[in-house]
């Protein structure tokens, strides 16, 4: 069993990861540390938790496990790991912005990018939420050294992407029938999603015009992309599919998708179209999953030598 510790896990991402834990068959989790939550049980934040596990908040730092993940916001990674240096012995999942260039030995988090390194890894940078969306929806360009001209991408985002503490614009009465886009050509996702296209195609410096929307729904991620693409839509599809084929979460669709098809899964679909020269994929995740927890535990099952998917049978909601 592999024996888990996990840092900050009261907010989204921490109470999503221990849904998947707390089910995983290869996982003892020896603590869930929290400042504000300390001795009360799993289940008076995560309600959902109730019947599932008795477990409660601790204030422990235990460096006795095989692996931790941080959970905590953005910032609060390094201040964790300065003040903490016996965690520099456990390999560390890192769920926060902070080693996202892979800085302080941490390897990019991203399996369809660069599994083998993933494997061979002691701490690991998960992919941003906006990032993984759309670099799944980039890479097989990218490995053909095919992005040739900018490319723009229209995403919209659940509420549940701005964490867990209340805000002007992730209150219910503020976002419930509404719409806005946010961090216009400045989301602070397209500095990862551009170094992980330069590390396909050599030199890339192409245009990343990225318009994000808050959407008025609580999780899931539908991200628009668009480029010039030389070649039938049926090469592209063939491109899309050979470059996915070993890799068990990401898949084409021969038809449109939606996000309602990936909310509460690990999985990324994608669709293609082509118009007029403008290649056009449609990449849909859930962003708590494939874009922060569950991806999370697809990267600790690489780390520990077993199956990807191990732990990761999630259903998706359906309806």
């Amino acid at each position: 069993m592999i024996k888990v510790g996990i840092i900050g896990g009261a907010g989204y991402t921490g109470g999503e990861l221990l849904r998947i834990l707390i089910h995983h068959p290869s996982v003892h989790i020896v603590y869930v540390n929290s400042k504000s939550q300390a001795g009360k049980p799993l289940y008076a934040t995560h309600t959902d938790l109730l019947g599932d596990t008795d477990l409660c908040f601790s204030d422990t730092l235990d460096t006795d496990i095989d692996v931790v993940f941080l959970c905590s916001g953005h910032g609060e990674s390094k201040k964790f790991l300065a003040a903490n240096p016996a965690f520099k012995d456990v390999k560390i999942i890192d769920l926060s912005t902070d080693f996202r260039n892979q800085s302080e030995g941490f390897v990019y988090g991203l399996a369809e990018l660069q599994k083998s390194k993933i494997q061979a890894a002691q701490y690991i940078a998960n992919p941003g939420c906006f990032a993984t969306s759309i670099e799944l929806a980039l890479l097989p360009l990218a490995a053909a050294q095919g992005i040739a001209s900018e490319v723009h991408i229209s995403a919209v985002t659940g509420s549940t992407g701005a964490g867990q503490s209340l805000s002007a614009t992730s209150h219910f009465s503020w976002r419930n029938n509404n719409i806005s886009i946010y961090k216009a050509f400045t989301h602070q996702h397209l500095t990862e999603i551009g170094m992980v296209l330069d590390s396909l195609q050599t030199g890339f410096d192409e245009a990343l015009n990225f318009i994000p929307y808050r959407g008025n729904f609580t999780r899931g991620i539908m991200a628009n992309v668009y480029t010039k693409f030389e070649g039938t839509l049926e090469e592209a599809k063939t491109l899309y599919k050979n470059y996915y084929a070993e890799h068990p979460f990401t898949h084409v669709s021969e038809t449109p998708v939606d996000v309602k098809q990936v909310v509460n899964t690990n999985k990324c679909l994608l669709s293609l179209e082509l118009h007029e020269g403008n290649l056009l994929i449609t990449s849909v995740i859930d962003n708590l999953v494939k874009g922060a927890s569950g991806q999370a535990v697809q990267n600790m099952n690489l780390l520990f030598g077993l199956p990807e998917k191990t732990g990761l049978g999630l259903k998706s909601v359906g309806f």
